[in-house]
Order: C-alpha cells, then sequence, then structure tokens
C-alpha cells in the first residue's frame, strides 16, 4: 500500500527509518554514545533510544563497548559496495593513483549527490601536505562552489539544479577568497566551461591550491571531476597555469574514454 502524499506533493516518509537514521548520524557525530547522552542529543526517551540500538546491533551496524555504542564494520562493507558499483571510481582509480605519483601532490576523485560532494577516493603523492585534512574529506560531504572538483561539476550541470543546490545549501565563506556572491559564481562557471578546468585558488583553505577537471560520459551527463591539490609555495607560475590543467584534462579524458568504452560492452583499458 502506498501511503498519501504530504500536501506540498513531496512522499510521505516513515518516522521509524527517519530515526534510525538520526541514531547512525549521531553516532558518527559523537564519535560513539552511551544510551543516555545519545537519548538527549537526540530529545528521545532512554527506552526508544535503547530499542534502536538494540536493533541495530542486532543487523551489526552498532557494536557495544562496555557502556559505549559505536558504528559497526557493516557500514563499511556497504559503503565499499557503493563505491566499487561507482564508475567514476572503477574507472577512475588508476588515473588517479597516477596523477598523485607524477605530481607528488594530492590527488582526489570526486562526485556529487544531493547538491554535496562526495570524495570517492584520494591518493596521496611523495610531497602532499595535509594528511589529516584530507583523510577527514573523505569522511563527510563537501560544498561544491569554494573546490576545483566542485566547480567542474557545477559548471557542466544545467543552470536550474546548480540553482536549486544553491538555494538549498548556500556559499559559505570558508577563506576571504571564497566566491560568496550568486552572480559572480555563474561567472566562474561560465570561464571553466569555456577552458575545461577550474581552479581553487585559496577558496577552501588558506595556502593550498587545486586545479579540478570534470568526467563527462558520452551523453553529456557530468559523472564527477578530479584535481590535484597541493601548496601555494608548489602551485605556482607556469605548473599551476598551464602544466597541471594539461596532466588533470588528459586524466579526465582517459576515464572518459574507458567509461564510454565500457558502456559500450567492452571492458577493454586504454
Amino acid at each position: 500500500m502506498t501511503a498519501e502524499p504530504n500536501p506540498d506533493g513531496s512522499p510521505r516518509t516513515l518516522k521509524t527509518v527517519e530515526r534510525t537514521a538520526q541514531v547512525i548520524k549521531a553516532l558518527e557525530t559523537l564519535d560513539g554514545a552511551g544510551v543516555t547522552e545519545l537519548a538527549d542529543h537526540l530529545d528521545m526517551s532512554k527506552s526508544s533510544t535503547y530499542h534502536y540500538l538494540a536493533t541495530l546491533r542486532a543487523e551489526d551496524f552498532v557494536v557495544k563497548n562496555g557502556d559505549q555504542y559505536e558504528l559497526g564494520l557493516q557500514l563499511l562493507l556497504s559503503g565499499e559496495y557503493v563505491r566499487n558499483r561507482n564508475l567514476l571510481y572503477r574507472y577512475g582509480k588508476e588515473e588517479v593513483e597516477e596523477l598523485a605519483e607524477t605530481t607528488g601532490e594530492y590527488a582526489n576523485l570526486f562526485t556529487e549527490q544531493h547538491g554535496k560532494g562526495i570524495n570517492l577516493y584520494k591518493v596521496r603523492g611523495s610531497d602532499a601536505v595535509g594528511s589529516g585534512y584530507q583523510t577527514d574529506k573523505l569522511q563527510q560531504p563537501d560544498q561544491l562552489h569554494c573546490t576545483a572538483t566542485g566547480k567542474a561539476i557545477l559548471a557542466f550541470l544545467p543552470e536550474d539544479r546548480v540553482d536549486d543546490i544553491l538555494d538549498e545549501h548556500g556559499l559559505p565563506e570558508r577563506t576571504e577568497n571564497t566566491i560568496t556572491d550568486r552572480d559572480e559564481l555563474h561567472d566562474e562557471l561560465a570561464t571553466v566551461r569555456e577552458r575545461g578546468y577550474a581552479y581553487n585558488d585559496e577558496e577552501e583553505v588558506e595556502g593550498l591550491r587545486a586545479v579540478g577537471a570534470p568526467v563527462i560520459d558520452r551523453d553529456d551527463t557530468v559523472l564527477g571531476s578530479l584535481s590535484v591539490a597541493g601548496p601555494t609555495s608548489r602551485l605556482k607560475g607556469t605548473p599551476f597555469d598551464e602544466e597541471l590543467p594539461e596532466q588533470v584534462q588528459r586524466a579526465a579524458n582517459v576515464i572518459e574514454v574507458n567509461i564510454n568504452m565500457a558502456t559500450h560492452g567492452s571492458e577493454s583499458r586504454v
């Protein structure tokens, strides 16, 4: 039986499933919690909180260490399943590894979902900096307007989709270089479309620059993007303005070709 939609036309949701998702997210936010702490955080009764935890534990999504409940490794297995099914990851992994090796910097594979960026894969080059920060980025969604990978995606999305994303997530300022004006961002995205790659010039973190290029399939759908990021002391002049954009675009093109061949029934590797 299908539930009647809400007055605004959106489908009705199951409160128990919503609450289960909130429990999982809260355990991540709190880095594990006892029943009382979790109940207070979610404004739930302790008995209801315990029952949700007991159910998740029975399904292997939660483990208990003493009085502390934590997310279980079953979620890691589910995440690996989702990532391994992603075409961009499957055909972009090796190219990102090669980019990290040749540049010595962090190389990143990135996609968009629900208006936020998801870091599918990161590889640390031999000279890369900021490993703690880059590792944390794998565990949380990114804003799109202040990263090279995000702008590379936004530039090739339909304009109404871009506006929907900006309406929902805004243009929060990360540094003094972050674009926080919608018209200015649209102008920047037009430039990205024209040249085929995007810059992040200390727009996310002071002292960090990046170059990103989109990965687009044969139906002109942007599947995601890839980038190389490094300190401003190294990413400057010709390497930043010419050499790195060429390397990133070349890697993106190889990924596109391999995906297009695969979706045409060939698993050949370029």
